[in-house]
């Protein structure tokens, strides 16, 4: 088996991008403190072609050489944008119809293997602070709240690892094989 070089493998353009259709999917980052995960999640929504990232709180913005660092041009094809207050980010995508879901261990989440996202609405994923989760006034406005199943003896996933979880399980459950 041979691996495909970087020109075989058919990449589109910033532009051509940005034309695409998207997965129906924002994901707003609450309170991350890490430039190297915000970079590396904008690198996982460009892979799997998010609507965009909202970086709320003390999220760093682009540009930013750490950012960039994982990002790797990423932040340049994803659309993203900044928000103070998780909380206003979150009723901002509500009224645009979006339905909330917290990424988080909580009481009465429900498990990621057993979701089945509805292909007529448009999500909004939020991860939270790398100690502290999703912030607790967030976690009031949510709509619903998905876990990761966990076998090991770690309280949880880094958030790029989560992020790149739940967006793959979102794709693959959106874009059926054809």
């Amino acid at each position: 088996m041979r691996k495909l070089k970087l020109d075989e493998l058919n990449r589109v353009s910033v532009d051509e991008f940005k034309q695409q259709d998207k997965l129906p999917v924002i994901v707003v980052l609450d309170n991350v403190r890490s430039m190297h995960n915000v970079g590396s999640v904008f690198r996982t929504g460009d892979g799997f072609a998010v609507e965009g990232v909202i970086l709320c709180g003390i999220t760093g913005q682009p540009p930013h050489r750490e950012i960039e660092k994982t990002a790797l041009g990423a932040t340049q094809s994803v659309e993203w944008e900044y928000v103070k207050e998780t909380t206003e980010a979150v009723e901002k995508l509500r009224a645009a119809g979006y339905t909330i879901i917290a990424i988080e261990q909580a009481e009465n989440s429900l498990m990621l293997n057993t979701f089945q996202p509805d292909v007529d609405k448009k999500y909004a994923l939020i991860f939270g602070n790398e100690v502290d989760g999703v912030s607790d006034d967030v976690m009031q406005l949510i709509d619903q709240c998905i876990e990761i199943p966990q076998f090991g003896t770690k309280h949880s996933f880094n958030i790029v690892v989560s992020a790149g979880i739940v967006l793959w399980d979102f794709f693959a459950k959106l874009n059926p094989p054809k």
